[in-house]
């Protein structure tokens, strides 16, 4: 009598998926991380010598990280034992130490793989330091995220952290072709339908496999344009975590690309970042920042008009909304560049710190009641409008502190003609001293 599992045809003899039939049986049959896998590398080294060091692979999806922690342990004739942090607790953390324990009485070591090892909470993570630290287990964590963040800081000291890289082309392509030998056929498409099937994997070796998969089950009668292939393959989502690194990454190319005067690479990253889900106005907030920070005085529209962005989208929402901010992206790009006001503002900041208790100079007090004017608060006081030329040349910092500078304009855009008239003034100042 067939059970559920025959049922549904769970069997022993179903056919595994293809990334599962095509994975590596050797550390030197990984594509793309060789710098980490080859003789040179960390890792091969430690295969090579069977030595293992507890370490951290931090990677995206689809790079190899459990199929390198398997092989390693294969390699180095460890135990591989594997728990999942998305599925297991601490009485599963307690049970895998214990068989370690009991290997290791043995004389057999154990390799404990963590795959989602972020996921572990900090009080689960600081259960692992006595096992790593005594050698009961030789830890490999796996995470996607960034180990810095994720991960508690006296378990960081206890591993290397070894940064996977996600496959470029060249290594995509190379496992359509062991697929093919696999398969013993070709992918039936057309040259530019290949390379857009390498795109849509986006570096994830696991999911180019299993869009492979799906194409060898259609058995296309006739190569397969770019166009067929779009209607049999939908594209994911780009990988986007708007609370993760990933966040904080693109946001950063955008501010960068800005700063570096490059309108292209400032829309390629704002298309990223809105085909990612990213909130729109959080962009806008940050291309405010980016108008008052690397800007300034050099073009004093850029923030009247990244305002403007802002006040648009939030009027028109997506997908109309979201042209303002691409007009001003390209606007603040191509803007004359000046950090002097934001430089200036930190230069002021430190100086009041400094010397947060001396008080104005008298003759720029208020001087509101006549004990205070007997005190001399407010004699002196040149009002510039009355002056000729609308300028006074008095000084207006504390008694007891120089003259300080911290306002340095640049000789670009709109702060050059304000450089002009800062250095006549401080020229009429010196004057009249």
């Amino acid at each position: 009598m067939a059970d559920l599992f025959e049922a549904a045809g769970l069997t022993p003899h179903a056919p595994s998926p293809l990334a599962d039939r095509l994975r590596p049986q050797r550390l030197g049959e990984v594509v793309g991380q060789d710098h980490l896998l080859g003789p040179e590398g960390p890792i091969g080294r430690m295969a090579e010598a069977k030595r293992l060091s507890s370490m951290i692979l931090w990677g995206p999806p689809g790079t190899g990280k459990t199929t390198i922690a398997r092989l390693l342990a294969k390699e180095a004739g460890y135990e591989f034992q594997q728990i999942s942090a998305v599925f297991s607790g601490v009485a599963d953390l307690k049970k895998a130490f214990e068989q370690a324990r009991m290997r290791r009485a043995a004389g057999q070591s154990t390799l404990l793989f963590v795959d989602e090892i972020h996921r572990f909470n900090r009080a689960q993570q600081d259960g692992f330091l006595p096992f790593v630290e005594e050698g009961i287990v030789t830890l490999v964590g796996a995470t996607t995220e960034n180990p810095s963040f994720e991960l508690n800081g006296a378990l960081l000291s206890r591993s290397q952290v070894y940064v996977l890289k996600r496959l470029d082309d060249e290594a995509l392509e190379s496992l359509l072709a062991k697929a093919e030998a696999h398969e013993q056929r070709p992918l039936s498409l057309e040259p530019e339908a290949r390379q857009a099937l390498v795109a849509m994997a986006d570096g994830d070796g696991r999911y180019l496999l299993t869009l492979t998969e799906t194409l060898f089950n259609i058995g296309a009668a006739k190569p397969l344009s770019i166009k067929d292939l779009g209607q049999i393959l939908q594209k994911r989502s780009p990988a986007y975590d708007k609370d993760r690194e990933e966040h904080y990454n693109l946001i950063s190319a955008l501010h960068k690309s800005v700063r570096g005067s490059d309108p292209d690479a400032a829309l390629y990253w704002l298309a990223r970042m809105l085909g990612g889900g990213e909130d729109p106005l959080f962009i806008a907030r940050r291309l405010i920042r980016m108008a008052v920070e690397d800007i300034g005085e050099a073009d004093p529209m850029a923030l009247v008009l990244a305002n403007a962005a802002k006040d648009t989208y939030d009027f028109l929402g997506s997908p109309e909304g979201e042209l303002a901010l691409a007009q001003v992206v390209v606007h603040l790009a191509a803007a004359p560049k000046s950090n002097a006001v934001y430089t200036a503002f930190k230069a002021a900041q430190r100086a009041a710190r400094e010397t947060g208790s001396l008080m104005p100079p008298a003759h720029i007090r208020n001087a509101p009641t006549k004990l205070m004017k007997d005190l001399g608060y407010g004699k002196g006081y040149a009002y510039d409008h009355d002056v000729e030329g609308g300028f006074s040349g008095q000084n207006y910092f504390p008694d007891g502190m120089d003259r300080q500078r911290f306002y340095e304009p640049k000789e670009v855009g709109v702060e050059a003609r304000i450089k002009e008239r800062l250095e006549r003034w401080a020229e009429q100042r010196n004057r009249r001293k």
